[in-house]
């Protein structure tokens, strides 16, 4: 079994910061790619940052200058630290993880229950 706990989530003002963090636990073999991405209501779930295992990061448009992926391949933890907050970034985040359980040979994707992000005055 392998689960993925994520933190962080709340109540911004625009122009704020809020950092998010994901802690993968279980059977963990490897890791290759951690990211997150965000659904909010009404809108399909996309891909908002993710970093592969040798550091490579992927973010999408919207947020590039305003958000940092990090990740400890130690820990298997991944954060989104999130600058310069805009109402538009309200959604709920879910954490996602590429993992390959230990004694397999194939990677499957696991997801965390998502945080609730919310930028308002």
């Amino acid at each position: 079994q392998v689960q993925l706990v994520e933190s962080g989530g709340g109540l911004v003002q625009p122009g704020g910061s809020l950092r998010l963090s994901c802690a993968a636990s279980g059977n963990i073999g490897s890791i290759n790619v951690m990211g997150w991405y965000r659904q909010a209501p009404g809108n399909q779930r996309e891909l908002v940052a993710r970093i592969f295992s040798d550091g490579r990061t992927n973010y999408v448009d919207s947020v590039k200058g305003r958000f940092t992926i990090a990740r400890d391949n130690a820990k298997n933890t991944v954060s989104l630290q999130m600058d310069s907050l805009k109402p538009e970034d309200t959604a709920v985040y879910y954490c996602y993880a590429l993992i390959r359980q230990v004694g397999r040979t194939s990677y499957m994707n696991y997801w965390g229950e998502g945080t609730l992000v919310t930028v308002s005055s």
